[in-house]
């Protein structure tokens, strides 16, 4: 290999070293847990599909914020309490429903710094799942 190339290849992984190192500290700024904003990111993530709240559950892991454990919680529940509701057979009919009106209703409160649980249940979620 002729040391051009071997230049070439030093200077490209010092560049990509570089710009990996700035992402991450362009992440830790944006995903700061002292900023409300963070948080806020996090729980409106939470609630777009089970993709969108795998994806939050990763970015609260590295950046813990209270607002975006609270939505963790909340999503994670509403989530279980449709896949639940959707095997009973009369209810089942209505639980995608019901799913999506509860998503609805937490992802308003979400996008407006609310900290509000979900109806009848959501207080029973945030004990449940503690540990996220």
């Amino acid at each position: 290999m002729s040391e051009e190339k071997k230049d070439f290849g030093k200077d490209f992984a010092e560049e990509a070293k570089k710009a990996a190192n700035a992402f991450k500290e362009e992440v830790k700024e944006t995903f700061d847990p002292n900023q409300p904003e963070s948080g806020k990111i996090v729980a409106i993530i939470a609630h777009i599909t089970i993709i969108g709240w795998i994806a939050a559950l990763i970015m609260n892991s590295q950046n813990k914020t209270e607002f975006g454990s609270f939505y963790i919680r909340q999503t994670l529940g509403i989530w279980l309490l449709t896949i639940l509701l959707g095997i009973i057979p009369i209810v089942g009919c209505f639980a995608a429903i019901i799913g999506l009106v509860l998503i609805v209703m937490s992802l308003i409160n979400a996008a407006n710094n609310k900290m509000a649980p979900t109806a009848v249940v959501g207080e029973y979620f945030q004990d449940w799942f503690k540990n996220l």
